[in-house]
């Protein structure tokens, strides 16, 4: 029992991962962009829900609410006024930019927010558990991966039943021909972004109710990021939940056989999947 316990914390766990993911895998699967900042961006998203909710007294979840429409305005703008003029054949001018961005942002977190650690306070629903099958499972935890499932279920309905799906996929394979039906790839490129930022607020919500934060751990949450991404398949909204729950499976497993192992378990199974499949379990360029 105590197994089956860590394993299905494991897998809670994994949809938080999946959530810090999700963005970075929609914009790499439609413009073929890889964000070095995006941690980054997801630590400034908590802190500013933290800033809403210590202004207004508004509860950490309609913080969010709120900073979702900011937060979207930011990703436009990056992408259709920096981002853009970098993208093409080569792919070092966008590491290259997106690095500096992530340094220019932690920085500014440094200066406007300091180096203490930081939490957004959620009250009784940090502790807060339901009894499943004789398992005690915390509430939290089930949210943040109720909320990845809705996201990735989202963004595959977003690709699949609406216009503005296609044009993200038709774009996707072909920005020359997409222009010549009639379609911008550059605002395309902008409105994922934008997309991809709501995604990183949601990361950002349960990343600040469930841990610590400070200006520096964005690199870190871009670690995880990339493996799941990666595990999953370069691209694959599916594929990126998989590859967040394989990482939370192997660290909880990891810290359960010996407390040190945790971190160094989830990038050890990262190794393994990359040794047996090295596209990752569902390769493709859009899920």
């Amino acid at each position: 029992m105590i197994w089956v316990e860590t394993i299905i914390q494991g897998i809670l766990l994994g949809g938080l991962y999946a959530l810090f993911a999700a963005g970075l895998s929609l914009v790499f699967g439609i413009m073929r962009l890889v964000n070095l900042a995006h941690g980054d961006l997801i630590v400034l998203g908590a802190y500013l829900i933290l800033l809403l909710v210590t202004l207004t007294g508004l509860s950490p979840f309609v913080a969010a609410a709120v900073a979702m429409p900011f937060m979207f305005a930011l990703g436009y703008g990056l992408q259709k006024f920096m981002l853009n003029r970098v993208l093409g054949d080569d792919i070092l001018p966008p590491l290259l930019v997106t690095f500096g961005l992530s340094v220019v942002l932690q920085n500014a977190l440094l200066e406007g927010f300091s180096a203490d650690s930081q939490r957004i306070q959620s009250g009784p629903l940090s502790t807060a558990s339901i009894e499943v099958a004789g398992l005690n499972l915390g509430v939290m935890p089930l949210l943040t991966f109720a909320s990845a499932l809705a996201v990735i279920i989202g963004l595959n309905q977003l690709f699949y039943r609406t216009s503005l799906g296609r044009a993200f996929r038709a774009t996707s394979d072909d920005p020359t021909t997409a222009s010549l039906m009639g379609i911008k790839p550059a605002g395309i490129f902008a409105k994922a972004t934008g997309i991809a930022m709501i995604i990183v607020t949601i990361a950002a919500l349960y990343l600040g109710m469930r841990s610590n934060f400070d200006p520096s751990i964005g690199p870190a949450r871009l670690i995880y990021a990339f493996e799941a991404v990666i595990i999953g398949g370069l691209g694959s909204l599916w594929g990126t939940l998989a590859g967040g729950v394989i990482i939370g499976v192997a660290q909880t497993v990891g810290a359960a056989i010996n407390p040190e192992w945790q971190i160094l378990a989830g990038h050890m199974a990262f190794l393994i999947v990359l040794l047996v499949r090295p596209r990752g379990l569902f390769p493709r360029a859009v899920d």
